[in-house]
């Protein structure tokens, strides 16, 4: 049998591995994800370059407000209309319609 205040030792013992070890899940949690956060801000900054010379992508999806006038000037491309026989009417343009950009002018460095 184990006397009373060995019996308290065990139980705060407990209570302190207890707390650790969920500060230490807590804490590793934390910092994967901010290795997370950290790692896709530096890889935007190593690609950043490469996202100013293109700065739409092949296949376009539409955002709300845009029209097919401000995706040309935007991404360089004036025969959006041409490109894509699934757009009928140049003005119903509505958030989520899929595109195909091909920039005619190319940023150059």
């Amino acid at each position: 049998m184990v006397s009373p205040s060995k019996y308290r030792t065990i139980k705060a013992s407990v209570a302190i591995a207890d707390a650790v070890s969920w500060s230490c899940a807590i804490a590793l949690i934390a910092f994967i994800l901010l290795s997370s956060i950290r790692y896709s801000t530096a890889n935007d900054r190593v690609r950043g370059r490469q996202l100013q010379d293109r700065p739409c992508d092949e296949i376009y999806v539409v955002q709300e407000g845009e029209t097919l006038h401000t995706i040309s000037d935007k991404c360089g491309d004036p025969y959006i209309v041409e490109r894509n026989p699934h757009i009928h009417d140049p003005d119903d343009v509505f958030p989520g319609l899929v595109i195909k950009i091909t920039p005619s002018n190319p940023r150059s460095n």
